[in-house]
C-alpha cells in the first residue's frame, strides 16, 4: 500500500511540475505580445504628438496672419469703401483663412482625443504586463515548490524504486500496460476515415518534412539532441521501461520535438513512463514520447514536424534525466534507428 502511495504522489507531483511548466509558457508568450503591443502604442503616441505639435504650429500661424496688425474682420471689409475688387480679394483671403483654421482645429481635437485613446489603451496593456508578471512569479514559485515535492518523494521511495526498476515482472508489466494503451489507440485510430553511446546530433526542424509518414524513412530525426544510451529491443536497469523504444539521455528542460507533422492523440502520466505524450502521424504510425518533465500540448492539437511538443525530464521515478522514444505502426513497436539520421 505504501508503494502504491508513493507512486500516486509522484503521479500528482509529475502532473503538477507538467502543468505549471505548461502554465508558465503560455504566460510567457502573453507577456512577448503585450510587451509588442506596447512598444506599437508608444510608437503610435510619438505620431500623434509630433503631428499635434505640427497642427498647434500650423494653427498659430494662421491666427498671426490674421490677427497680426489688426487685421479687419469681414464686416469692417466690406464697409470699407475699397474698390470692389480688393474687397473680394479680401474677402476670399479671409474666408480661406477660416476654413483652415476650422479643419485644423477639428484635426488637432480628433488628434487629441486619439491620444487620449492611446494613452488609456497602453495604462491598460501595462497593468495586463504588470497582472502578467505576478502570476509568472507565483507559477514560478509553484513550480519550484512541486520540484521540492517531487525530490522528497522521490528521496523517501528511492530504495524501492530502484529494486521495483530491476525486477523483470515490473518491466514487463510495464511495458504490457504501455502495448495496451498503444493498441487502444491504434483501434481508434483504425476507424477514423481516411560502448561509447551514439550522439544524437540532429533534431526535427520546425515544418521541415511533408508528405505522408510513410515516406520519411531514413529522414526523420530524433526528437532531441543527446546519447543514445538505450536501442530498441535492448533490456536496460536505468531509464524508463520498456524495450520497445531508445533511450536518449539529455540536460532536463530540452524541448523535445514532433519527429513529423501529425496530431496528439494521448497525453497523461503513466507509470513507468511519466509524462507520456503519443502522436498519432496518420496511415496508423504512431510516435511515443515519455519521461518527460513537461506536456506542452493537448489531446487534438495539431502538430508541425519539429514543433516543441514537451520537455526533457526524468519522471515516473526514473533515475536519470532524457527522453524514451517509440515509433509504432498498426500497434507494433519497430526500431526508430532504422528511419532517422543521427548526424
Amino acid at each position: 500500500m505504501q508503494g502504491r502511495e508513493a507512486r500516486d504522489a509522484l503521479r500528482d507531483s509529475e502532473r503538477a511540475i507538467s502543468d505549471a511548466n505548461r502554465a508558465l509558457r503560455a504566460l510567457e508568450a502573453e507577456s512577448r505580445a503585450v510587451r509588442t503591443e506596447l512598444s506599437r502604442l508608444a510608437a503610435r503616441q510619438r505620431t500623434l504628438e509630433a503631428g499635434l505639435q505640427g497642427q498647434q504650429a500650423a494653427l498659430g500661424r494662421i491666427l498671426a496672419a490674421r490677427y497680426a496688425a489688426g487685421a479687419p474682420d469681414a464686416l469692417k471689409i466690406a464697409l470699407s469703401g475699397e474698390n470692389p475688387s480688393d474687397v473680394a480679394r479680401k474677402m476670399h483671403y479671409l474666408a480661406e483663412l477660416s476654413r483652415a483654421q476650422a479643419q485644423l482645429l477639428r484635426e488637432l481635437r480628433a488628434g487629441l482625443a486619439e491620444v487620449g485613446e492611446v494613452r488609456r489603451q497602453a495604462e491598460e496593456r501595462r497593468a495586463r504586463l504588470e497582472s502578467i508578471e505576478a502570476q509568472h512569479r507565483a507559477d514560478r514559485e509553484r513550480l519550484l515548490a512541486e520540484r521540492r515535492a517531487r525530490r522528497q518523494v522521490l528521496d523517501r521511495v528511492s530504495v524501492e524504486i530502484r529494486a521495483s526498476r530491476r525486477q523483470m515482472q515490473t518491466l514487463l508489466a510495464d511495458e504490457k500496460r504501455l502495448a495496451r494503451l498503444v493498441e487502444e489507440i491504434a483501434r481508434v485510430l483504425a476507424a477514423r476515415p481516411g560502448a561509447g553511446y551514439a550522439r544524437v546530433e540532429k533534431v526535427p526542424e520546425l515544418g521541415s518534412l511533408a508528405g505522408p509518414f510513410s515516406s520519411q524513412r531514413g529522414k526523420l530525426r530524433l526528437p532531441v539532441r543527446g546519447e543514445l544510451v538505450g536501442r530498441f529491443g535492448a533490456p536496460r536497469n536505468e531509464g524508463p521501461s520498456g524495450k520497445s523504444g531508445v533511450f536518449i539521455r539529455a540536460p532536463e528542460g530540452q524541448a523535445v520535438r514532433a519527429v513529423a507533422a501529425g496530431q496528439v492523440v494521448y497525453v497523461d502520466w503513466m507509470r513507468g513512463f511519466g509524462n507520456l505524450l503519443i502522436v498519432d502521424h496518420g496511415e496508423a504510425y504512431l510516435s511515443i514520447y515519455g519521461n518527460n518533465e513537461s506536456l506542452l500540448k493537448q489531446p487534438g492539437d495539431p502538430v508541425a514536424a519539429g514543433e516543441a511538443i514537451a520537455t526533457v525530464g526524468a519522471s515516473g521515478g526514473n533515475e536519470q534525466s532524457g527522453l524514451y522514444f517509440e515509433l509504432r505502426h498498426l500497434g507494433k513497436a519497430f526500431d526508430p534507428l532504422r528511419w532517422v539520421v543521427l548526424k
